[in-house]
C-alpha cells in the first residue's frame, strides 16, 4: 500500500516543480521585454536615417511642394480648435472619400473655407446617425487631432464629437484598456 501511494504522490511533487520552474522563467523574461524610452537623440538619429530612405525622400519632397504647404497651412488653420479642443463648424461637401483611401468610415466637410477629410472610428450602433448625413449639412465637430499623408491631397481629422441640429450624432467612444 505505500508503494501505491508513493508511487502516485512522485508524479505529483515531479509536474508541481516543472509548473514552478516554468512559472519563474515566464516571470523573468516578462521583466526584461520591457523597454527603454528612446532619447531625444536617438529618435532624431532614427529620424535622419529614415530620411534618408526613398520613402523619406519623397515625403520631404512632398512636403515642400505646393500641395504639401497647402495641407499643411489647413492644419494651421484648425491648430488653435484642436488644442483647445473647441467646436468647429463644418459643411459637408461629399459624403465619400477620395478614390482609393482606406481610412474607414469618414465625409468631405469644409472648415473655415478649407477642405478637410473627416474620419470617424464608428462602432456598428453609431454608423446608422452617421449614414443619415447629407452632402450641405451643418455640423458641430471637435477634434484632437489632425494627421496628413502624401497620397491625400487634405489634412484628415479625427472625429472626436459630432452633433448636427443640436443633436449629438457621434461621440468616440474612449479606448479600453489604455490611456
Amino acid at each position: 500500500m505505500k508503494k501505491v501511494i508513493y508511487a502516485l504522490i512522485l508524479p505529483l511533487v515531479v509536474v508541481s516543480g516543472l509548473v514552478f520552474a516554468n512559472r519563474e522563467i515566464k516571470n523573468e523574461t516578462s521583466k526584461k521585454s520591457i523597454a527603454k524610452p528612446l532619447t531625444a537623440a536617438e529618435m532624431k538619429a532614427g529620424r535622419e536615417r529614415w530620411e534618408a530612405t526613398p520613402d523619406g525622400i519623397k515625403f520631404k519632397e512632398w512636403e515642400a511642394s505646393p500641395a504639401g504647404k497647402k495641407v499643411y497651412a489647413a492644419e494651421a488653420n484648425i491648430r488653435k480648435h484642436l488644442t483647445d479642443s473647441t467646436n468647429m463648424e463644418a459643411v459637408v461637401t461629399s459624403l465619400s472619400l477620395p478614390p482609393g483611401s482606406r481610412l474607414g468610415f469618414g465625409v468631405m466637410a469644409k472648415i473655415n473655407g478649407d477642405d478637410y477629410i473627416v474620419k470617424f472610428d464608428a462602432e456598428k450602433s453609431q454608423l446608422e446617425q452617421l449614414h443619415s448625413l447629407k452632402v450641405n449639412d451643418k455640423l458641430i465637430l471637435r477634434s484632437h487631432n489632425v494627421s496628413h499623408a502624401p497620397k491625400y491631397a487634405y489634412p484628415i481629422v479625427s472625429g472626436d464629437y459630432v452633433e448636427r441640429d443640436s443633436k449629438i450624432i457621434y461621440k468616440r467612444a474612449p479606448r479600453k484598456g489604455g490611456c
